[in-house]
């Protein structure tokens, strides 16, 4: 199927057509037919998948411009609203639709200034809510209600804030569109409660499963940055993605690259609003091939042209996992995703193999990598501690360690422990996990 057969206006075919899209994913091809008749839908899909032409088309063909707020796009990060807007802005060139972003961070009188011309807002919950609570947002009119990365919304402590936004917003006439990953017990609710007999439509992740290569290696705790390094430096044909548990991980990360002559940059919650948009610039133009990031900073971001993927800490939810690996094998092209296991890591990754029992990740011997230096003066100071957190040196170089980390007995397993036929992760291991830690918690919109 091609886009000329899902009803689309000329106008907007012939902006599809300049951006070089030639047949619809399969989110859009199945969502957007649904989405022009004024259903509410619901979305289960990854990020990357072409969620928001599945629910811009409706939004662009169903807004007339200058007659006021008749669409709103709550997404759950400043960097996924900055993604949406500008792809909703290039999509609705011809129809002249004003789209105006909002989000925490950043000073609230432009947008004050900004939103009474709006045909279209995209925003997080915290912004939008201070919005409404100014009386500077006026929502009467709006008739396409969108919630794209509902459960990374409803993770960071969102709920509540969504609710509220969602009850300001007229009932009658009101077309919702929801858009998720996974189908989570709170998602539910929400669907029951404010949407009208949606069509549910499941599409398979966007990531190619015979173009995605997965590999772990097992490695001594103070060789763990050490076989980083090393892997950077001799593989990588695109952006490389490094993912970490926490901010202070991700910190330490990159001074360490850095001072490996390897440049890379973090982005977290922690960062300015300014000075995370310059780290996906230089990213995006590939001044910068190394991104290291936490789920919360990365989730939404869709990034073409990575080729590998590194967890440098194992996600504690393994649901992240599919998340993280999806950043990579995507459009047909072919990705690595590399796990590197210390100690610590163990417990987290039979989890992850627990949840997705089909998957297959090889074992790789550990090549002979030259010992590198890890310092752990964090950013907040020597001491290392940092919302509970302390973190221990030592001069041979390694992890980080934390009192808050998992901290169970079998601490060393022997090679044929963790072999499965020689490759891959012992079947021994796929038992239902102990989850121990904490993800990144909620961060302020």
């Amino acid at each position: 199927m091609n886009f000329n057969a899902l009803g689309l206006s000329p106008q907007l075919l012939e902006v599809i057509s300049e951006k070089g899209f030639e047949n619809p994913s399969p989110i859009q091809e199945n969502t957007i037919p649904h989405v022009l008749q004024g259903r509410d839908v619901i979305g289960l899909a990854s990020t990357g998948s072409g969620k928001t032409l599945a629910f811009g088309a409706g939004i662009i063909e169903h807004t007339t411009p200058g007659n006021g707020i008749q669409a709103l796009v709550l997404v759950p990060t400043r960097e996924l609203a900055e993604q949406v807007g500008r792809h909703l802005t290039e999509l609705s060139r011809n129809q002249h639709l004003l789209i105006e972003i909002v989000y925490g961070g950043v000073g609230i009188e432009p947008q004050i200034a900004k939103l009474p011309k709006a045909d279209v807002v995209v925003g997080t919950p915290g912004r939008l809510l201070d919005h409404l609570e100014r009386r500077t947002l006026n929502l009467s009119k709006v008739r396409t209600l969108v919630l794209d990365e509902a459960d990374r919304m409803l993770d960071m402590g969102f709920i509540d804030d969504v609710r509220r936004i969602m009850s300001q917003c007229p009932k009658d006439g009101r077309q919702t569109l929801l858009f998720s990953a996974t189908m989570a017990a709170d998602i539910k609710v929400l669907t029951r409660q404010f949407m009208h007999e949606p069509v549910e439509i499941r599409v398979d992740s966007y990531v190619d499963p015979s173009k995605l290569k997965q590999v772990y290696y097992a490695v001594p705790d103070n060789l763990k940055f050490s076989l980083l390094v090393h892997l950077l430096r001799q593989e990588h044909a695109g952006l490389v993605m490094v993912f970490c548990n926490t901010r202070v991980n991700a910190d330490l990360v990159e001074k360490n690259l850095l001072k490996n002559k390897i440049e890379a940059m973090a982005i977290h919650g922690g960062l300015s609003q300014a000075r995370r948009s310059k780290i996906m610039e230089k990213f995006n133009t590939k001044d910068v091939y190394v991104l290291i990031a936490t789920d919360v900073a990365a989730r939404g971001l869709d990034i073409p042209d990575v080729s590998h993927v590194y967890n440098y800490d194992i996600p504690t939810d393994p649901k992240q996992y599919i998340h993280r690996v999806g950043r990579t094998a995507r459009a047909g092209a072919d990705g690595i995703a590399v796990n590197i296991l210390a100690s610590r890591d163990h417990d987290n990754f039979r989890a992850v193999l627990w949840d997705n029992r089909e998957m297959r990740i090889e074992k790789l011997e550990m090549p002979y990598v030259e010992r590198v230096f890890f310092s752990r003066d964090s950013p907040e100071g020597r001491d290392g501690f940092r919302r509970g957190g302390f973190t221990r040196g030592s001069p041979r170089g390694g992890d980080q360690q934390r009192w808050d980390a998992p901290r169970h007995g079998n601490r060393e397993r022997s090679n044929s422990q963790m072999r499965s036929g020689g490759k891959g992760y012992s079947s021994q291991y796929r038992r239902a996990p102990h989850q121990a830690s904490r993800p990144e918690g909620p961060r302020s919109s």
